[in-house]
Order: C-alpha cells, then structure tokens, then sequence
C-alpha cells in the first residue's frame, strides 16, 4: 500500500506566525505530530509519504502516486481539508480521516469513506483489521481513553526538518479541570494520561540524533496535570539527558497554578523549559466564576505571571472578551491587565462555544448558537455565540483591545516591562545561520521600511536593550519580529471583520 497523508493548511492567524517565520526562512511552527504518529502505527511495509500544506503544495503527482489519503486536522483547518478532500475524490482516491475536526463534526464529510475518530491507538487498528477481512465500516469510535504508554515514536524520517521552526512531542493527554469553553476534556478526559520517561527521552533523542538543535514544544494540554510524576521522574531524567547538550529547549502550556510550586518551576527550568503558554483569559472574577476556570481565581494574576518571569519561564497568555458578566469596562481593564503583566505574546479571542463543551450546550439550551459555521479560530474577529453585550460594542471592544496591545508604542513598552522581569536560564543554545540573516532582515524591513511609528519603536527597543540589558537583546529582537507579525495580523484579517 502507498499511503499519503495529508496535513491541511491553517489559515493566517496570530497563532500561525507566519509573517515572523519568513526572517528565519521557515514554513510552519511545527509539523503534524498526530500524522507522524498514525505514520508508525501503520503496516511497516506500506510506503508512507506526506504533505504538509503549511510547507508545500499537494501535487496531482502526489495523489496519482497513492492507494489511500490520510487526512488529520483541526477545527480550524476545515477550509482546507475541504479542499483536499474534494481534490483526492476526484482523483478517484479512497479518504480516510480523523483528529478533532472529523471527531467533533463528522456528520459534514459524507464524501470520506472511513472516518477513524477520538484516539487512534484504539480505532485505527481495527478499522486496519477490518479491512483486512473485507469488512471496513464507515466510522470507527469510541469512548475509551488510549493507554499511551504504548504509543509508537512519531515517525520523524517523513518530515522536512528544515521547514519547520519547532518539533513537537507529548508527554500527556487530559486536563484535570473544567473549564466550559474548553473541549480538551470532551475529547481526551480528565484523568491524566502519561507516556513513560523512557518513551518521552527517546522521542526527543531521536531528534536531538537527527541533528534538531532548536525548539521542541510539548504539546500537552495542561503539562503540570500531574505534578508528582514530573518532579519525581520526568524532570529529573530531562535534566539528567540535557548534560552535555545543545539546544533543544522546550515550551510547553499549564495552567495558572504553576506559579504556586517553586520546585516544580526551579525542575523545568533545569530541564530546558523557557516558555510556557497559559490561559489567564480575564482579570474579572465574576467572568472566572461563569466560565468554571477556578483554579485562575482568587489570586494576583499579574504577580504569578511576574513571578514565573522571574524565575526563568516567558509565559505567553491567552485572553478572552464575551462573557455574560463582561461590560463596557471589560476591555480597558483586559488592555491594563496585558500591559502590567508584560506578557510579550498576548492572545485575545472572542468566546466561542465548541461542540461538546459545556458552553455549547448552555448555548444550546438558551438559544443563543448563531447559525453561521463555528470556525475554531478565536482570533479572527467571529464567535458563534450571541452575546449579552450589545454585538457592536462587542467587536469594537475587541479591535480596541487588539489595536491598543499591538500597537508600536504599547508593544514595546510590554516588552520592555517582561525583558526587565525576565531572568533567562543558562542553558547553551546555538545561533543558526538564518537567525543571524533574520537580525540584518529586521534593521531593513522594520527599522526601515515600516511605517513611520514602527520605525520609531523598533530603533527605541533597538538600542535599549542593546545598552540596558545587551544579554537579552537577541530576544528583543526576536519580539520585534513578534510584533511585526501580529500588527500584520491584525491589519490583514482582524480589522477588517472584527
């Protein structure tokens, strides 16, 4: 069998990075690790081949090549996985597919002819088995949860390493808490799900042998929901395999609550952890209360942010405005809270309701699911939801917020607040060729042919941090960049809709 498989394109969004990859000559963030990882549960002998449409194109070469199209996405890759399922049908090629979009709305592809859903360490070997027998069904589901402790190793010999900015791996699945507006917990459950210590090192040092010396995001969820086994075991054993290394440094997402466990941070700081995405979403107790996000409640959020920077982790945030408590203060009060914090990478989405959420089904009930397509994009300026607040004082809250943070001037004031904070590990890294090119690329295409505002607060944190803290100004720079491609975002695709 010759098996392609397909990862479909994201679209331009502040998460895609896309106008901050091109200094550093990159395509994409990551690869599809879910892809990677059904690659090497498949039959050994079965020629695999992929295409990611965030790096290349699908050729017609490509289908007429294959037996079977794999196609895995997200939500908010449904506009192309449209498009690349209707291109494999009229090549007369037989579709298979799963992940969250196909899990979530699979009532929508008719047109696939095997949909393998939830985890597929439990679905694709049997829909694999019943195709064997001549006895393959529509739709393989289930609502066990994997044992990942048996989950093969991604199978990294069909990636184009040089195309990406980061690799990806797991540690775990689940998430203890129950945030409403969240459908981790609907698709993977909260009871922590964990691979071994042996499994986890040998993934990344399949990389690090393969000559990957740059970043490795972690794509766990909630990445501290078990505690006691990263300080016990996993942590230790990262720091132990580190000695000696280059690169590799790790970023990962946790909730709030890490900030309350100085061993836990002191460990993954050790370990290589730099950066860690958390979900503040609102500064509001009442809109925590409504949304059941507890564990952000009841606490100086800024000072655990604060707290986090200081001993060595940059957190980035993301943020939510449209909640029923929300007001005609909420944005002021979002904006402030963003720039006190100095979270550098700060984004802010309207509340959408995914299927199978608790919001969805609230929603549901009230009346209030618009009927236009959810797009799973919460920062493109549309939510599926009908809110209390007016709609109108609503999305220019919204632009206010994102105009505000973004702009030149608030941009770098936020920088300067966190590199002030920050206290970065000393962990080795290595400066690769491109990097250095993207530093001259910056000077030219922000310091010089920007509009005047950018040109002028690039050269102020240019020569700021060169002279007040010239051990951190390869990150300054670094969020420079940053920022030029979140106005870029924001003046391609949000303004213009939100």
């Amino acid at each position: 069998m010759k098996i392609l498989l397909v990862f479909p394109e994201f679209p331009d969004t502040f998460w895609s990075f896309k106008h901050a990859l091109k200094f550093i000559h990159k395509k994409s963030s990551c690869p599809p690790l879910g892809l990677l990882t059904i690659a090497a549960m498949l039959p050994k002998a079965w020629e695999k081949r992929l295409v990611d449409l965030n790096v290349e194109k699908l050729k017609d070469s490509d289908l007429e090549w294959a037996d079977w199209v794999l196609v895995s996405a997200m939500i908010v890759q449904k506009k192309s996985s449209v498009d690349v399922i209707a291109q494999a049908k009229a090549k007369g090629k037989k579709v298979i597919a799963g992940g969250p979009l196909f899990t979530m709305e699979k009532e929508e592809f008719g047109t696939v002819d095997h949909l393998i859903l939830n985890e597929g360490e439990i679905t694709l070997p049997r829909f694999l088995s019943d195709y064997e027998a001549g006895r393959a069904a529509k739709i393989y589901e289930t609502d066990e949860f994997a044992d990942i402790s048996t989950t093969p190793t991604p199978m990294w010999s069909l990636v184009k390493l040089n195309k990406y900015d980061s690799m990806s791996v797991q540690y775990s699945r689940g998430c203890p808490f129950a945030c409403d507006f969240c459908n981790v917990t609907s698709l993977l459950g909260h009871k922590m799900r964990l691979k071994t210590t042996a499994q986890f090192i040998k993934e990344i040092d399949d990389l690090y042998t393969l000559g990957w010396r740059r970043n490795i995001f972690v794509v766990d969820d909630n990445f501290i929901g078990n505690k006691k086994a990263l300080k016990e075991d996993l942590l230790p054993a990262l720091i132990k395999w580190r000695e000696g290394k280059k690169g590799c440094l790790f970023i990962t997402e946790a909730s709030i609550n890490l900030s309350d466990d100085d061993e836990l941070i002191r460990l993954m700081v050790d370990a290589g952890f730099t950066q860690v995405f958390i979900g503040i979403e609102t500064p509001d107790d009442e809109s925590l209360t409504e949304c059941h996000k507890s564990q952000n409640r009841n606490r100086d959020l800024v000072g655990a942010v604060k707290k986090l920077q200081n001993q060595g982790l940059q957190v980035m945030g993301g943020f939510i405005v449209g909640f029923d408590s929300d007001n005609k203060d909420t944005f002021e009060r979002q904006i402030s809270f963003i720039q006190k914090s100095g979270i550098v990478t700060a984004m802010v989405g309207l509340l959408q309701a995914p299927i199978g959420t608790g919001l969805y089904q609230r929603m549901l009930n009230e009346g209030r699911l618009e009927t236009w397509e959810y797009s799973g994009d919460n920062v493109d300026g549309k939510s599926n939801i009908k809110p209390i607040m007016p709609p109108a004082m609503l999305k220019e809250g919204y632009r206010k917020i994102l105009d505000t943070i973004y702009s030149a001037k608030n941009y770098t004031e936020r920088v300067k607040t966190f590199l002030t904070e920050y206290k970065p590990s000393r962990h080795t890294v290595t400066i690769e060729f491109q990097e250095i090119m993207a530093f001259f690329h910056s000077i030219w295409k922000i310091g010089i042919v920007s509009p005047y505002q950018e040109r002028k607060y690039f050269w102020k944190l240019f020569f700021w941090s060169l002279f007040k803290m010239p051990e951190k100004f390869s990150l300054a720079i670094t969020f420079a960049i940053y920022g030029y491609h979140f106005r870029k975002v924001n003046e391609l695709h949000v303004s213009k809709t939100a």
